[in-house]
This record gives C-alpha cells, structure tokens and sequence, in this order.
C-alpha cells in the first residue's frame, strides 16, 4: 500500500507530540498536564489508524471482486478493533 503525505504528515506531528511530552516530563510539569497530552496523542494515532486502514480498504475493494467485498470489510474491522 502506498500511504499518502496527509497520513506521513499526521504521524510527523505525533512525533512532535511525544517529543514535547518528553520535554514535560524532564522539566517535571504537573502529572494533570502530561496525561492530558499523552490522551491527544492516543487519539490522534487511533484516528491515524482509522484513515490508514478506511484508505486500505477501499484500495481494496476497488481491486477486488465483488464476492471478496465482505471478507475485506470484516478484516479491516478487524484491524480496527485489534488496535484498541
């Protein structure tokens, strides 16, 4: 699969997240604080991994057959599911 520069970008700023994050917690910020960053970077990379894999399955499905349709669909459930 090739991804695009929106999803290498998304991953970029999550980078940049965790190297902030770091940062706190070397210069002993409030707990409160680094746990609230840490959230938004939960929820940025499982919003990585819905766009990662919704663009993978209609990759896929284009591709496909049509019989394959639901067996597609149930594996990017799936990958959905297992990233939680």
């Amino acid at each position: 699969m090739k991804y695009d520069t929106k999803s290498i970008n998304r991953l970029k700023r999550i980078e940049g997240q965790i190297r902030g994050i770091i940062r706190m917690m070397e210069e002993e910020k409030d707990c409160k604080d680094v746990v609230t960053q840490l959230s938004a970077v939960r929820s940025a990379v499982d919003r990585t991994i819905g766009v990662i894999v919704s663009e993978n399955l209609i990759e896929c499905i284009q591709k496909s057959e049509s019989e394959n349709m639901n067996e597609l669909v149930q594996e990017a459930v799936n990958l959905i599911v297992k990233s939680r």
